[in-house]
Order: structure tokens, then C-alpha cells, then sequence
């Protein structure tokens, strides 16, 4: 039997030949790639000539090309279109990776070669990205444990394949527990207060599901709008406490347990490999150097904005006391802010909606990325796709230059999870004089199109697909030779300043001319709305940005110190908050058991780079005010200095080539309002 994933991709850009692959290719495929890759490995290992960058390090770098595919369809798969079978596949080829990845960097005459020339590189007169290309390789070795003695490799290995398989068993826990809830409603009354267009998407809902009347789901979607406009506290309750019991129920997708194993395991590897704990381990190689740097940054932040979240949680709760609530709950929060906003400012979000069909954002999107990075993009439909809601567009250049391929996943379905992100099927790099561009992917949780109206975002949904799409640019316009240097291959704590720079344009006349008509009568967004949405931006800024701090402080509780002694996570939790709560403990609930960036995303000791790069996107976007927001030379310089560079030279250097600064923090604080 053919395996498509083993043949070349002979298809249009060579994209994935997704209708071509079933789920019993990819086991197959994956066991046939990595017998690839070792046999490519060992070629290198037992080269008799002496090392050079390009017979080790360069040929390093391009081995496990097939592989690498295979692993990026079947994983975004897994994120994205998911289902029983592939979840037992990736149980069953993880740890084969883990073991895989570790036999790479346990393997002693590699590394001895690897560390040959990484003891002589000064002489090599190596380009700069050659030099980062070295260090990475060496440190990678180095970090994974080629200095350490055989049992201890032994160990290392074991852990690695542990961690490698409780990771993937969180995010399926928190799959499953996100789809088996869902609030049935049968009575017209409990509708109160919810938009025209949220009732008909919960109709939908239970249409799907072969029910009468209407269902709410754990889904962004369903559950934000339901929290904010919802009058019946109970139910905003009875959702909020679903949503937060996610994993934390003592039934078969509880995540407690492996919550604490995963912790255990990250600091044991860490001490294994001579480090202090997880976080000392993460953190060298970020911008941000080590935990005590990260606290007090955060440390920093929580005290400027403590006194505005108090203020506005007493604001909130003086509108709640007129509907008779004496103690505001966190299922509050959301539908007072929503009354609150509406009273400070005239602005209601379903007022803001029908300016923002998901079609003309896209087109807004993309007029932008054109106005500032001369990009042009044309909707193909030749290209395979993994479902039937999932957009294809080839990417261009003013001049007709290919640049890239673009996925876009809008809408929830059960085997998504939940969320966005931005993902590459195939990356970019440099080989044999061609410059292989690559498939970057977008995939969001949107509200879908009901019978009777388009995809209509809320305000908070365009910037997400901003964000997204900031991320993706860094990706299309990747512009190096190594592909583990490209694109958005840079320390953790750099990677949010293309997607929270690109949210900035939301927010400006000039922009939201491009795009926001009404959906109707393709009317302009009107100036007054425009106005409104600039004076709301800063609205609950204080309380946000505890909420933020507090879910970086729970990260560095988690992996900064030694874990063994926490028996309790809700009691540890607990712990953590108690600077930054400011609603009372809902006892059901739990954050860390559904967690997903820190137990199975790549955030764990990173979640902090959030608030870190909003410093970075703060400072960065007063040069595009400065300048103007479309001032080509300004983004120019960012497409070039930042966008294009990837990961081949250290962050802040070339954060400073496009700034002609360091970045401070008086920005974001300014932007913010909690510095006058």
C-alpha cells in the first residue's frame, strides 16, 4: 500500500495531500521517517572527514526533512481535527519522538563533533546566522543532557518519554471535558438578555444536536457572549462553574494527578541537567535570563495596576448592588463590565458586531499587511484542505513573487480544541539556492454563520484574528537559510511582538476605514463608534492585567521552585493568587487542570511573555504612531529587522536595529492608563 506521507508531495506548492492520507498511514509513516532520519544521522555521526559547519552542523540542520512533515501535518491534525484514533496514534508515536530526539542527543560522536567545532568557532569566520546556527546546536546537546554520564542518560530518556505522553493526555482531557458539557435550555425566559444573534447560534447548537430549543457549549463562541449578556445569574453561574471545573471533576479526565507529575518530572529533568529548577532551565535561553528577573517584572506591573483593578471591581460592584448583589462573583464580571462599558461609554458590543463581518475583516487584514509589507493574496481552491470549512490563500509579493501558502480555521467543531493559534504545516529556509517558502496556517473559534446572518465577530474576536494574523506574517515572511532559525523560531519571549503589534491597527481611524462596514448596508463604521472603541481600550485594564499577572505568577509557581512538596493543586493555587485575586474562590473550580499553555502548549515558565512582549509591542507601535501607521519606511524596517530574521540573531539586538532603542516599560503603562 502507497503511504502518502512517505512520497514526495507532488501536489500544487507541494502542500499536504490532506483528502490522499488516512489515519492508518500516519503510524507507518512516522515509524518509516524516523529509521530515515537515523540513517541520516549516522552518516553525519560516522563522517570520516573532519567537521566542518557544513558536514555537521548545516547537514544536521536539513536531515529529518521528512519527518519534520510528517509530524507537522499529523500534530496540527491533532489540534485541529482530532478524533479517538488520532489521539491513540499520538500516544503511541510521542514517546517514539521522545526517544527519537533523545537518541540525536545522547549520540556521543555526534556531539563530539558538534562540540569540535564549537570550540573553535571563532576561527571559522562564520556569518552571524551560522554562528546562532552552532550555538543552538550545541546547546540543544548540551541542554539535553550530552554531558551527562550513562545512567543519568538513561533517566533522562525515561523522563522525556513520560512527559511526552501526560502532555498529550491533558490536552485530551480538556478536549473531552470541553464537549461533554453543555446548558440545554427548553425555556424562552432564560433567554433573557441575550442577543438576537446568540439565541439563533444556540438554536443552531441544538439543531446539531438534534434537540429542541437551544444549547450553550464550553466553546469561546457560546460561553463568552452567554457570560456577558445572560440575565439569569444562576445559569451564568452554573456555566462559569463547568467552565472552570474543566479537568478538576475526580472522574476519568480528571487532570490533577498528571498536573503534578508534569511539574515533578520538568524539575527533576532540570536538576538532572544541573539546573535549579524548570524555569532556570527555560529562561536561558530568553530574553528575560532567569526567574528572579521574571518575578520582578511582574511584581513590578501587579503594583501599578493593583489600585486601577480595585477601583474598577468597586465599580462593578456599586452597578451590581442595584440589581440586589452584595458579593460579586466571578460569573459577574463580564455581564456588569458589559453594563458598565455601555453606561461609561455608549458601547455595546452587539452594536459593534455588524461592522465586523468576518469576511471583511479578512479583507481588512490583508489591505493592511499589502499597505505596510506590499503583500497581495488571492483565495485558491486547488489546494487540499484537512475540512471543508478551511480557507486556502497563495500569498504573493506586489511584484508577483510566491511568498507563502496561508490556511485559515474559523469556526468550533468537536474535534478542535479550543482557542486560536497560528501553526506551519511547512516551514522556510534556503537550500541548493532555492528559497522553499512556507504553509503557515491560522485557526481561531469564531462565531459561525447562522441561517439568517454571516459570521459577525465581536470586537474581541477581531483582535484575536489580528493576533493571529501577526504571528502568521512572521511566519510568511520568513527570510533565512536554517529552518529552525525561521520564522517564528525565536526565544519564547519575542514571539508575541508580531501578533500584538499587528492588534494596534484595530484600534486606528485609518484602519478600521479599510474594513468595518456594516454587514447590510456596507455603511462605514461611524466616527462616533470609532471614538467610543479608543476611549473603551483601556477599559478594565487594571483588572486585566492582574487576571494576566496572576496566570504568570501561577506558571513561575509551578516551575520555579521544587514541586515535590505540593499534594494539593487547588490548595497550591490557592497560594499563588492570594496577591491577585480579587473575587471570592469559586471551591469546583480549578485554573491549572485545563492550563493548556503551561501543562501542554509551550508556555510552561513563558506564560509571562505575554505582558513581556506587550512591553516590546507598546514601545514599538509609538514609532508607527510617530511615523504614521502606514509609513512604509517604518515597517520596512520591522519587516526586515524582526519579521524576515527569525531567529538568527539575539532578540533585543534586533529590536534595537528597528527602534534605535531599548524598549521600557512607560509605554505599555501609558497605552494602559496606569501611568499618567
Amino acid at each position: 500500500m502507497k503511504n502518502p506521507l512517505l512520497e514526495k508531495f507532488n501536489t500544487l506548492y507541494s502542500s499536504a495531500p490532506f483528502s490522499k492520507i488516512k489515519n492508518e498511514h500516519f503510524k507507518p509513516a512516522f515509524i518509516a521517517g524516523i529509521k530515515i532520519s537515523k540513517e541520516e544521522i549516522d552518516q553525519i555521526a560516522n563522517n570520516k572527514a573532519v567537521p566542518t559547519f557544513e558536514n555537521t552542523i548545516a547537514a544536521l540542520e536539513f536531515c529529518s526533512e521528512k519527518l519534520d512533515r510528517i509530524s507537522s501535518v499529523f500534530f496540527n491534525l491533532n489540534s485541529a481535527e482530532t478524533n479517538d484514533e488520532i489521539q491513540q496514534i499520538a500516544q503511541e508515536v510521542s514517546p517514539m519522538l521522545s526517544e527519537f530526539s533523545n537518541d540525536i542527543t545522547l549520540n556521543e560522536e555526534l556531539f563530539n563533533r558538534v562540540q569540535l567545532l564549537y570550540d573553535i568557532k571563532d576561527e571559522l569566520n562564520l556569518t552571524p546566522e551560522q554562528d546562532m546556527l552552532l550555538n543552538k546546536k550545541y546547546k540543544s546537546f548540551v541542554r539535553n543532557g550530552a554531558n551527562l554520564e550513562i545512567h543519568k542518560k538513561d533517566e533522562l530518556r525515561k523522563i522525556d518519554t513520560e512527559l511526552s505522553k501526560l502532555k498529550l493526555k491533558f490536552g485530551e482531557h480538556v478536549l473531552a471535558e470541553t464537549n461533554a458539557f453543555e446548558l440545554h435550555l427548553t425555556i424562552k425566559n432564560e433567554l433573557a438578555g441575550l442577543p438576537e444573534s446568540v439565541i439563533e447560534a444556540a438554536a443552531l447548537n441544538a439543531k446539531q444536536k438534534n434537540k429542541e430549543g437551544w444549547v450553550i457549549t464550553l466553546d469561546y463562541p457560546s460561553y463568552v457572549p452567554f457570560m456577558m449578556y445572560a440575565e439569569d445569574r444562576n445559569l451564568r453561574k452554573k456555566l462559569a462553574i463547568a467552565f472552570g471545573a474543566k479537568a478538576f471533576k475526580n472522574n476519568k479526565y480528571d487532570n490533577q494527578q498528571i498536573v503534578l507529575d508534569i511539574a515533578n518530572y520538568r524539575h527533576k529533568r532540570a536538576v538532572l541537567l544541573g539546573y535549579k529548577s524548570h524555569a532556570h532551565f527555560v529562561l536561558e535561553e530568553r530574553m528575560a535570563e532567569n526567574p528572579e528577573n521574571v518575578t520582578t517584572f511582574l511584581n513590578d506591573i501587579l503594583e501599578k495596576a493593583t489600585p486601577a483593578a480595585k477601583k474598577e471591581f468597586d465599580q462593578l460592584s456599586e452597578i451590581a448592588k442595584k440589581d440586589g448583589i452584595t458579593q460579586l462573583e466571578k460569573w459577574d464580571s463580564s455581564y456588569y463590565s458589559e453594563k458598565l462599558k455601555k453606561e461609561l461609554f455608549d458601547l455595546e458590543e452587539e452594536k459593534l458586531k455588524p461592522y465586523f463581518k468576518l469576511e471583511n475583516v479578512i479583507a481588512g487584514v490583508f489591505e493592511i499587511s499589502t499597505k505596510l509589507y506590499d503583500l497581495q493574496f488571492e483565495e485558491i481552491y486547488n489546494i487540499d484542505t484537512y475540512n471543508k470549512d478551511v480557507k486556502t490563500y497563495k500569498v504573493t509579493d506586489t511584484s508577483g513573487n510566491f511568498i507563502a501558502i496561508l490556511y485559515a480555521d474559523f469556526f468550533p467543531r468537536p474535534g478542535k480544541r479550543n482557542g486560536a493559534w497560528m501553526t506551519t504545516f511547512k516551514g522556510q529556509w534556503v537550500k541548493d539556492e532555492e528559497n522553499s517558502r512556507p504553509h503557515i496556517s491560522i485557526v481561531c473559534n469564531f462565531t459561525k454563520p447562522t441561517e439568517t446572518k454571516p459570521s459577525l465577530l465581536t470586537f474581541n474576536e477581531v483582535t484575536t484574528l489580528f493576533h493571529e494574523f501577526g504571528h502568521a506574517l512572521h511566519g510568511m515572511l520568513a527570510n533565512t537559510i536554517y529552518p529552525s532559525l525561521s520564522g517564528t523560531n525565536v526565544y519564547w519571549d519575542f514571539v508575541e511582538l508580531p501578533s500584538q503589534l499587528f492588534e494596534n491597527w484595530c484600534y486606528q481611524k485609518e484602519a478600521l476605514n479599510l474594513f468595518a462596514k456594516h454587514f447590510e448596508t456596507n455603511e462605514l463604521i461611524p466616527m462616533e463608534l470609532i471614538d467610543k472603541i479608543k476611549k473603551s481600550s483601556n477599559f478594565m485594564e487594571g483588572m486585566h492585567t492582574v487576571r494576566q499577572i496572576s496566570f504568570g505568577l501561577l506558571d513561575m509557581d509551578w516551575h520555579s521552585k521544587n514541586p515535590s512538596d505540593i499534594k494539593n493543586v487547588k490548595e497550591f493555587e490557592l497560594t499563588s493568587f492570594k496577591n491577585t485575586n480579587l473575587f471570592p474562590d469559586v471551591k469546583e473550580n480549578c485554573m491549572s487542570t485545563s492550563f493548556s499553555h503551561i501543562f501542554q502548549g509551550g508556555y510552561s515558565a513563558g506564560y509571562y511573555s505575554y505582558k513581556w512582549a506587550e512591553v516590546l509591542d507598546a514601545d514599538a507601535f509609538a514609532l508607527f504612531l510617530e511615523k504614521g501607521i502606514f509609513d512604509k519606511e517604518t515597517a520596512r524596517k520591522f519587516k526586515s529587522f524582526v519579521l524576515e530574521k527569525g531567529g538568527t540573531e539575539n532578540p533585543m539586538k534586533l529590536y534595537k536595529l528597528f527602534r534605535g532603542k531599548k524598549p521600557d516599560n512607560a509605554a505599555l503603562l501609558k497605552r494602559a492608563g496606569l501611568l499618567k
